[in-house]
């Protein structure tokens, strides 16, 4: 009998400073952004959110975006969703994120 994948794996999301749009690559991930909608980075990870968020911070593993403009997580839009198996969480990192430009946020996604 296979054994069930494990879940240890999450998604996240980090709310940028609107200073992140000064960044023509970011601007150009999002064309349809809605003036007044946040600006966010989807994550995913095998690490609690809190601490991989630390990291990028520190510059361990970063993404620029989020070690630059990173202001907090925003658990309200990731918590339903976890914890995940590693697959589930790279096809839900790319959902969350397609769903989050769909709403007219600006999102930058790796």
């Amino acid at each position: 009998m296979p054994r069930a994948p494990r879940l240890r794996y999450h998604v996240y999301v980090v709310e940028l400073s609107d200073r992140v749009w000064n960044e023509a690559r970011f601007r150009a991930a999002n064309p349809d952004y809605q003036l007044g909608k946040p600006f966010v980075y989807v994550g995913m990870t095998g690490l609690d959110p809190d601490l991989r968020f630390d990291r990028h911070k520190a510059g361990i593993k970063a993404n620029r975006y989020v070690r630059d403009y990173g202001l907090r997580l925003v658990p309200a839009l990731y918590e339903v969703y976890n914890p995940l198996p590693y697959d589930g969480a790279r096809e839900m990192e790319v959902e969350l994120a397609i769903g989050l430009r769909e709403a007219g946020y600006g999102v930058w996604q790796a």
